[in-house]
C-alpha cells in the first residue's frame, strides 16, 4: 500500500508524516514522530495508555487514523510539560509503574478544561475510560482536585 504524506499539527508545531491510509495516530506520533509518551496497550480503546488531547478533548490514539488528525489540534503528554496536572500527579503519588500516566495525564488535562468545577461523581466518570492496573484511583482523583482546589 503507497504512503500518504499528511500535515499534522502536533504539540504546536507542524509535522508532515508519510503513513498508510489504515494507520493509527497512535503509530505516526511513535513510529513517525518519536512522541513515545502514548503507549500503546490493548489497542482497541479500553486502556486508555495511548490517550491524547485532540482539539482539547481526550481521544484514544489508537482508535484514531492518523488521516483524521489533519486539521486538528493534537497534544501529546510531551506538549504539556509542567503543567499544574503533571506535579500534582507527582505530589500525590498517582502513579506506579508509570505506563497508564501519560494516558491519564491527558484524560485529566481535559477534564480540569471541560469541567473546572468537576465534583467527585465528574472525576469518576472521566477516570473510568482509563485503567490503571497497579494503583487504586484514589490518587489520580486527589491529584484532579489538587488541581481544580488551586484555580
Amino acid at each position: 500500500m503507497a504512503l500518504q504524506s499528511l500535515t499534522l499539527h502536533i504539540n504546536g508545531e507542524q509535522h508532515v508524516v508519510n503513513v498508510r491510509f489504515a494507520d493509527t495516530l497512535l503509530y505516526a506520533l511513535r513510529g513517525k514522530l518519536g512522541l513515545t509518551g502514548a503507549k500503546p496497550g490493548c489497542l482497541n480503546g479500553d486502556c486508555g495508555a495511548c490517550t491524547v488531547n485532540v482539539d482539547g478533548w481526550p481521544m484514544k490514539s489508537c482508535l484514531m487514523l492518523a488521516v483524521e488528525a489533519v486539521g486538528k489540534e493534537v497534544t501529546t503528554v510531551e506538549g504539556v510539560k509542567g503543567e499544574p496536572i503533571q506535579h500534582a500527579f507527582v505530589e500525590n503519588f498517582a502513579f506506579q509503574c508509570g505506563y497508564c500516566t501519560p494516558g491519564f495525564i491527558m484524560n485529566c488535562r481535559s477534564l480540569i478544561q471541560h469541567h473546572p468545577d468537576a465534583d467527585d461523581a465528574k472525576i469518576k466518570e472521566w477516570l473510568e475510560s482509563n485503567i490503571c492496573r497497579c494503583t487504586g484511583y484514589a490518587e489520580i482523583q486527589q491529584a484532579v482536585k489538587s488541581v481544580i482546589n488551586k484555580e
